[in-house]
């Protein structure tokens, strides 16, 4: 056969197998204890904690054991994503985690259709309610599932905060700390999918109801309760909201926990209520027996002359009564005598003081317990699936979750203690023989030779505790149930006289000199699997007793609270037989979990807590120490350690350690166990560090492991070369076939292409050459479908070279020659498009430009071809003004008045008789002209008196003003000589309104001197500009010619 690596994920990734990690061992520690190379040492499972805590790295395999450090702060480690990563995947593959032990068990149970558990124990506080949320969340979220899936899965949520508020309370170690025991089975059908679940609850810590250590609290809901209760609830209730007014809440001195909102978590179990299946009756009897306790904590008594024991306040026993349904006399009669029977008589005894409140203090706590047990049932019922509650159905599997309370050792250790530490002793048990049992069926299944593992066995610590007659807890109940005077004691003498001789059981008495000294008289030790505790007796015959007055169990019997009524049956006050007693009761329900555990494959989870001050990061040795030695993980390291430290299957480890041999790299060809050996060879593993089974490899030594793993980290770099070059090598042959693959199929599709257009082409024009020819021969005929197409070209070839040659300007006249047939249309279009191009021109045109333009216009109509020198001023701007603001005289223009200086010009005027030059200023306005001697006006032109003006045809400056002859107040015609003639004549011309009276004259201008009288002015040409008098009197101008450009 041929062997190829098979340990890929959903992606076809190869995944991180756990000993990748190794070689960071020294920074980070290893993953799994067993891979330690000095296991017997506390210090170095410690140290080996302290590395991966300081990481972040809270979960530790030993085995297939998980333990887990509270790290006391949320990780990034819970995530959807994360649960993917695990699912599916084998327990060693991955780093330790809760989802891979979760996720082992899961599989377990499908593959080998057997019912599995996980085990979980630690001290309060160390986590594990949170690592049984976890893995419930983990089976919601990756099994298969539907609507009553979904609903059921809402259900067992909604479940945890209601049997928190009830069940759980701060204590010294932890501000939510489960008071009782826990084991729930997980019922999955045929599938894999959840669809039912059942609790089991063990000694809830009935004593807190009355009693609280200092620094501690009572059950949470008596706290949410008066927080978060309304007012009208509680004024049904007849409740304060200050806990401090009720006798059982003030002992522990702690009303207030910073790390708990009572009011936020009261609306959570409010709304949780409903969800679970509880019905609005059934939420106010509930809230109705929680009242009643508290108030039955505020009953006092009192003594009379006599001795007899009265209750002080009669208003309250009836509240107390009311709320608990039952008649308010015979309550107070219960609560103040006891009923005896003897000899089939009845006798009614009072009670004296301390068992009056003895006797409430037991119905507090008798009634608080029996309530919680009816609320786990009731929330079995909401989980149960369909009207089974407990038993498996035909196809389905169980997976059970055991959250018990771990080894405790307090300062002072009472009964409670005694029983879970008792507990504890079982579980150990247990879990040694499950370990051996597993280890041993591995060595037998792989063909492994078995070898026997010292380890402490605990059976003698158990029998100590539980054997019959003789063993403490049947000490206890014969003490409690021995006529005469009995007190706790006498119960310790018992124990001095029946198992004084046992090893593992140390009192005051029996004590050498050192011990008595850190002993009490009223103790005894037990020396336990996980170290020495020392019990005080006071309170255990009590405790253990934990009946109430038949009194009072009738009295309870009659209650018309419904919940009460199913607690307390009036069948127990018919049966005569004494009822077992709370240490035995204890033991038995630990039997029937023994029972239940040893039919199903278990999976254990061990919480260990860092530090008692809840703070991340801290790691507290003494703390850790303490937790290590309590929980057994020595012992249990040990027992793993006993044979092979380390053990892998064939495959995993082939495909990991290959690299490391040239005969299996890159790949195996033939039998895994053949490569295995031909691996291990070239590795050099001497006969006693290994051994090869029937599908896993077994390695005795950390350290062989270790140096595989070193030597597979140094043939990295030389592997990844490898790698590289190959994948660079197939990579680049890949991508040329792909790009000569490519070229070819776009050369062929390319000249195809090519092809197929020149065809088309070809075809295309042989088409429109016959057309043409077609139309050519047709052209004069009249438009038919022989000539259209030939017709049409001409036309579309002349508007097309018509687009391309359109004029630019105004000014530009020429226009493609039309064919024959668009000589019309041709014209059409060209005076369109002059049209539009004025139209367009004169929309650009500024209104400043738009005046020049008009003045140019009127120049052009007077002076083009008729005078020499106007081409030279056709491209010069007129102005407004050739004179400054201020070269005007200030008199001239206050003279002037309203009438305002349109246009200005330095002018020189000639005298009528001698011709004499005299510089002038010419002044236009709106309605006359003024000539100026600096600031004087020397002559009024008025525009309605102008006859005309008179302008040589060269290119001479001069100009003559005509003015009427006949009119005295108007001097003779004015002759002036401008350098700028054209534009002022133009401006005089047009504000006169005398363009038509500008009058050029080629050769001589006549002008008036005065009436009657008349003056010449000739012109001629000459080199340059000469104004003199000339013969007969005349005045002889001179023009320079202008060269033709």
């Amino acid at each position: 056969m041929r062997y190829q690596g098979r340990e890929v994920d959903v992606d076809g990734r190869v995944r991180l197998v756990m000993e990748s990690a190794l070689t960071a061992r020294d920074r980070v520690g290893v993953q799994d204890f067993v891979l330690l190379e000095n296991y017997n040492s506390e210090a170095a499972v410690i140290e080996n904690l302290r590395r991966r805590f300081r990481e972040n790295l809270i979960y530790t395999y030993i085995g297939s054991v998980l333990v887990s450090v509270n790290p006391y702060k949320e990780l990034e480690i819970y995530s959807k994503q994360q649960m993917e990563r695990y699912r599916g995947v084998s327990f060693y593959e991955i780093s330790p985690h809760i989802y891979a032990l979760s996720d082992n068990t899961y599989r377990a149970m499908r593959t080998e259709r057997k019912d599995q558990c996980i085990l979980i124990s630690g001290e309060s506080g160390a986590g594990k309610t949170e690592a049984s949320k976890k893995i419930l969340l983990y089976y919601a979220v990756t099994c298969p599932t539907n609507d009553h899936m979904t609903a059921l899965g809402e259900r067992l949520l909604q479940s945890n905060p209601v049997l928190e508020a009830f069940g759980n309370a701060k204590t010294l170690r932890n501000d939510n700390s489960s008071r009782f025991g826990k084991y729930m089975d997980v019922q999955f059908d045929f599938r894999g999918a959840p669809v039912g679940t059942h609790i089991l609850n063990y000694l809830l810590e009935k004593s807190r109801v009355v009693h609280q250590n200092h620094g501690e609290r009572n059950f949470h809901i008596f706290y949410q309760l008066l927080d978060g209760g309304d007012d009208e609830l509680l004024g049904t209730l007849d409740l304060e909201r200050n806990p401090q007014s009720y006798r059982y809440l003030v002992k522990g001195n702690c009303p207030r926990v910073s790390s708990i909102s009572d009011k936020n978590n009261w609306k959570v179990v409010m709304k949780a209520l409903p969800v679970i299946g509880f019905t609005d009756d059934e939420v106010q009897n509930l809230l109705n027996i929680i009242a009643s306790i508290l108030h039955l904590g505020n009953t006092q008594f009192g003594e009379g002359e006599e001795g007899e024991t009265y209750i002080t306040s009669e208003s309250l026993t009836a509240n107390i009564a009311k709320l608990l349904g039952v008649d308010g006399s015979a309550l107070g009669e219960a609560l103040t005598h006891k009923k005896l029977t003897a000899k089939g008589e009845e006798m009614i005894s009072p009670l004296n003081f301390e068992q009056a409140v003895c006797s409430r203090d037991a119905l507090a706590k008798a009634v608080y317990g029996r309530t919680f047990t009816w609320l786990v049932k009731k929330i079995n019922c909401s989980l149960a699936l369909k009207d089974e509650l407990y038993h498996s159905s035909k196809g389905s599997s169980v997976i059970g979750l055991l959250d018990i309370y771990g080894f405790e050792v307090l300062q002072r250790n009472s009964f409670e203690q005694f029983c879970i530490n008792y507990c504890n002793e079982k579980l150990q048990q247990l879990f040694i023989e499950l370990t051996l049992r597993s280890e041993q069926e591995e060595y037998e299944t792989e063909g492994i030779a078995w070898e026997t593992v010292q380890y402490f066995d605990n059976k003698i610590i158990c029998d100590l505790i539980e054997a019959k007659h003789k063993g403490i807890i049947s000490i206890l109940d014969e003490e409690c149930l021995r006529p005469g005077e009995t007190c706790d004691v006498s119960f310790l003498e018992k124990l001095e006289d029946t198992v004084g001789g046992h090893p593992h059981f140390v009192t005051h008495k029996l004590a050498n000199g050192k011990t008595r000294r850190v002993m009490s008289r009223e103790e005894f030790r037990l020396l336990h699997y996980a170290g020495e505790v020392n019990y005080n007796v006071n309170g255990f015959l009590d405790k253990n007793n934990d009946s109430l007055n038949r009194n009072l169990k009738e009295v309870m019997c009659q209650s018309d609270n419904q919940i009460l009524s199913h607690c307390f049956r009036r069948e127990e006050v018919i049966d005569q037989k004494r009822p077992e007693m709370a240490a035995t009761q204890f033991k038995n329900s630990l039997v029937k979990l023994m029972e239940i555990l040893m039919s199903k494959e278990p999976s254990y989870v061990r919480c260990i807590k860092p530090n008692d001050a809840k703070q991340p990061g801290k790691f507290d040795e003494v703390l850790v120490r303490h937790q290590v030695k309590y929980l057994g993980l020595m012992e249990n390291l040990r027992v793993r350690r006993a044979g092979f430290a380390y053990r892998r299957r064939f495959e995993a480890f082939l495909q990991r350690y290959k690299p490391l041999c040239p005969e299996t790299w890159p790949n195996w060809h033939g039998r895994l166990v053949d490569g295995v050996s031909t691996l291990v060879n070239h590795l050099g593993y001497k006969p006693e560090e290994y051994k090869l089974g029937r599908s896993k490899i077994f390695i005795r030594f950390p350290k062989t492991l270790f140096n595989t793993e070193d030597a597979l980290e140094a043939k990295k770099p030389e592997i990844a070369l490898t790698l590289q070059t190959s994948w660079r090598g197939y990579r680049e042959r890949a991508k040329y076939q792909r790009i000569r693959r490519a070229v070819i199929v776009i050369q062929s599709a390319w000249r195809g292409m090519k092809a197929r257009r020149r065809a088309q082409r070809r075809r295309q024009a042989a088409k429109l050459i016959r057309r043409l020819i077609k139309g050519f021969i047709y052209r004069h005929e009249e438009y038919c479908p022989e000539n259209a197409y030939f017709l049409d070209h001409v036309r579309y070839s002349f508007l097309k070279n018509l687009r391309e040659n359109l004029p630019k300007s105004v000014l530009d006249k020429s226009w493609p020659t039309p064919p024959a047939l668009l000589v019309e249309a041709s014209e059409h279009l060209q005076r369109l498009h002059m049209r539009n191009m004025v139209m367009k021109y004169c929309r650009r045109v500024q209104p400043e430009w738009k005046k020049q333009m008009m003045q140019k216009v009127v120049a052009s109509e007077i002076f083009k071809d008729q005078k020499d020198s106007y081409p030279q001023s056709v491209g010069r701007l007129f102005l407004d003004s050739r004179l400054e603001q201020e070269q005007i005289s200030l008199k001239v223009v206050q003279t002037l008045g309203n009438d305002k200086v349109q246009y200005g010009v330095p002018v020189v005027k000639y005298d009528r008789r001698g011709f004499k030059p005299r510089p002038r200023q010419l002044l236009l306005t709106n309605t006359f002209a003024v000539l100026v001697d600096r600031t004087k006006i020397k002559q009024r032109i008025d525009y309605a008196a102008l006859r005309g003006i008179s302008v040589s045809s060269l290119s001479d400056g001069m100009f003559v003003l005509h003015m009427p002859t006949d009119d005295s107040k108007q001097k003779a015609d004015a002759v002036l000589h401008c350098t700028h003639v054209i534009e002022v004549v133009t401006k005089l011309a047009m504000m006169a309104d005398k363009t038509h009276h500008v009058n050029v004259s080629p050769g001589s201008i006549r002008f008036a001197v005065s009436r009657g009288k008349e003056g010449i002015i000739d012109f001629v040409r000459g080199s340059e500009l000469k104004v003199a008098k000339g013969k007969r009197g005349h005045l002889l101008v001179t023009a320079p010619r202008i060269n033709a450009t």
